[in-house]
């Protein structure tokens, strides 16, 4: 380990015609670490990605990865890189070992170790049973597994993981936030992009929100949840209970705006952490004979940030910049 960080973008612009996809993009992880990149469709994720990975060039501004310049160094540094697209690029008419041997010969080794690393990379991939199948014959979650593990081939110290369990069911999603989090665990540095803000939450130990080409929030998904604010009651009137009266119990516990939902009898109030706060607000609400169906107190969500800094939620966005390199070749990696 060094002390130069893993990946370091400073800077970084890219436009096409009159589409600015980054303008400015400042980026910087730590070796063994995964770093999280949120951000809608066309924020600019797919376009950092490829020049992170050397298959874009930037307009300007400078990266490093592995201690590499992506433009000068690109050829030393693509025997250092893993990349796994948000599409499987894997051949659906060879078995998965087929696949895996075939990339390991793609990094001139030679067959006796091309092999081997194949078998290593099924057994690792829980793809043993698998590995003598067409590759056409595997669910989505299956061709994911496969195609990261032709990633590591050659165990690159950095990976960049661009949206990995899109498509993925949930069962799946687990199966490979727990091959990243061993990889992680092993020294590997990830770059991962996402929607799926429970992803990032679950496995990034620091997390950059991009918007528009520029990284708007960064930290831990703890502090970008303190910048949303503290504690939040939730509370849902029952029936044949008094909103009013709920809300006059309540209010003096608020520490801002408090949202009211008449037609769910629903209210929300902003407040202040404290050991006892729940009882007192229970205390009141018995007190006043209100009737309640649900009381909680819940911290700020990463859904909560995203939608407080970009005003939309992860999910939405107009597809801008990624969209116009997302498809045109399929991503397997900078190899």
């Amino acid at each position: 380990m060094t002390n130069a960080p893993a990946i370091l973008a400073e800077g970084l612009q890219k436009t096409y015609g009159k589409t600015q996809a980054l303008a400015g993009l400042d980026l910087i992880a730590e070796e063994g670490t995964v770093l999280g990149v949120l951000g809608p469709n066309g924020a600019g994720k797919t376009t950092t990605v490829r020049i992170l990975t050397t298959l874009l060039k930037p307009d300007a501004g400078r990266a490093m990865v592995a201690g590499l310049d992506v433009v000068t160094q690109a050829e030393q540094l693509r025997a250092r890189i893993g990349l796994t697209g948000q599409y499987a690029a894997v051949d659906e008419y060879l078995t998965g070992y087929e696949n895996l041997k075939m990339f390991g010969q793609l990094y001139h080794l030679s067959g006796a170790n091309a092999r081997r690393r194949a078998k290593e990379l099924l057994e690792r991939f829980d793809l043993v049973e698998a590995g003598g199948r067409t590759v056409k014959t595997y669910s989505g979650g299956m061709r994911r597994r496969l195609d990261l593990a032709a990633s590591l081939i050659m165990m690159p110290p950095v990976l960049f993981l661009d949206e990995p369990t899109t498509g993925l069911d949930p069962r799946g999603r687990l199966a490979m936030w727990k091959v990243i989090s061993d990889l992680v665990h092993d020294g590997t540095t990830v770059l991962l992009t996402t929607q799926y803000l429970e992803e990032a939450d679950q496995l990034a130990q620091q997390i950059a929100v991009v918007d528009h080409g520029r990284v708007i929030a960064k930290g831990t998904a703890d502090e970008l949840k303190t910048q949303v604010g503290g504690e939040r009651l939730e509370l849902t009137v029952g029936r044949g209970g008094d909103l009013n009266a709920a809300l006059e119990s309540v209010r003096k516990y608020s520490v801002g705006e408090i949202q009211i939902d008449s037609e769910h009898r629903h209210l929300i109030v902003p407040v202040k952490k404290g050991t006892n706060l729940l009882v007192e607000i229970v205390r009141d609400l018995d007190q006043a004979q209100v009737e309640i169906d649900d009381l909680a107190l819940r911290r700020p969500t990463l859904d909560d940030v995203f939608l407080t800094l970009t005003g939309h939620a992860a999910e939405e966005g107009n597809a801008l910049s990624d969209k116009l390199v997302s498809d045109k070749t399929p991503q397997r990696s900078a190899r």
